[in-house]
């Protein structure tokens, strides 16, 4: 079995962070987990005491600002993690995750993405459906639900500054990587439906100006004539919808996230952990099955089923970065 032995938490215990907002709540939140769980704390990876036991396997789950990811990996790295769990996208730019890989492999480490709808149900139903019947297309959806105001997505946008395609529109190019195909170089074009979509300029809480989307849809087709695609609207509600139709583009079946099964499960994490972003409740039973298959493949010494790797994660921030120039321009 697998047991959580540190948090490492930089801000809340910086000492701008304890005069901070939520400070209160993260101090309690702290006290009680090391009273009852005998989880210790600290400020920086580097404090973590080194791995005791030769047999001892010491994963590391990295969530955090995807700009702080690749010091977050480093230094993980560096205390002898035989493991890492990667929050997507895992890094600001294409060139420093190949970076992380290239350090990652060079220790044996091994990497796991946190591209949960990788193993979604709805994600999995949806492509069995279109695979079975040959000629139709999925069109995959991500709704978030951001107030559609100024204001809300301003902050939004300069938290999320790396853009909508490198961060909640990721999980969904991971699908077309992973299972269709889909990379710069299979690319044969890209068309943005501008009667869905919206690019906005806005300003965040510093006062700088952000310009993202707000709303995003696109179909990518590729070289060999398959086709995939993607819509994404940052104040869509809080689910995930995976749209099966025919040639014609009539709908023949949807599937979605949550569902009824797991209806229990996300009113279980609401009522325990209060106040968080909808989204995290609505994911959580999928994430669960992620990081198990993942300790599971640890433990075992076989591989995860279904869970992207940082190869896989490398190609989509490669098709991001390539997609995103090019959807702006057709949405000016």
């Amino acid at each position: 079995g697998a047991q959580l032995d540190f948090i490492i938490e930089p801000w809340f215990m910086s000492d701008a962070g304890k005069s901070s907002p939520g400070y209160t709540e993260f101090s309690a939140f702290q006290k009680q987990v090391e009273a009852s769980h005998e989880v210790k704390f600290f400020k920086n990876v580097e404090e973590v005491p080194p791995v005791e036991g030769e047999n001892v396997k010491r994963l590391a789950i990295i969530s955090a600002r995807t700009s702080d990811n690749p010091g977050l990996f480093a230094a993980c790295l560096n205390i002898g993690c035989h493991s890492i769990f990667l929050e997507k996208p895992g890094a600001p730019s294409v060139a420093e995750l190949v970076e992380m890989q290239e350090s990652a492999k060079k220790l044996g480490v091994k990497v796991f993405m946190g591209y949960n709808k990788n193993c979604s149900k709805y994600s999995e139903k949806a492509r069995e459906y279109a695979n079975a019947h040959p000629g139709t297309k999925v069109t995959f959806y991500h709704n978030n639900n951001y107030v559609n105001t100024p204001e809300s997505l301003g902050e939004c946008f300069e938290r999320n500054a790396e853009g909508m395609l490198k961060n909640m529109a990721i999980h969904e190019l991971a699908l077309a990587v992973n299972f269709y195909n889909v990379s710069v170089d299979t690319i044969a074009s890209v068309e943005a439906d501008k009667q869905y979509s919206k690019m906005q300029t806005l300003p965040g809480p510093s006062g700088n100006d952000f310009t993202d989307f707000s709303k995003l849809k696109f179909t990518i087709t590729t070289k060999d004539g398959s086709e995939v695609s993607i819509a994404a609207d940052r104040c869509g509600g809080d689910d995930s919808i995976g749209v099966v139709t025919d040639k014609a583009g009539k709908e023949l079946t949807r599937f979605s996230m949550p569902d009824t099964e797991d209806a229990p499960t996300i009113e279980d994490a609401e009522k325990r952990i209060p106040g968080a972003m909808p989204y995290f409740y609505v994911q959580d039973p999928d994430y669960c099955k992620l990081k198990q298959r993942v300790v599971q493949a640890i433990s075992s010494g076989t591989s995860a089923e279904g869970v992207a790797t940082i190869a896989v994660a490398v190609e989509t921030l490669r098709v991001a970065e390539y997609l995103t120039p090019t959807l702006m321009e057709q949405l000016k």
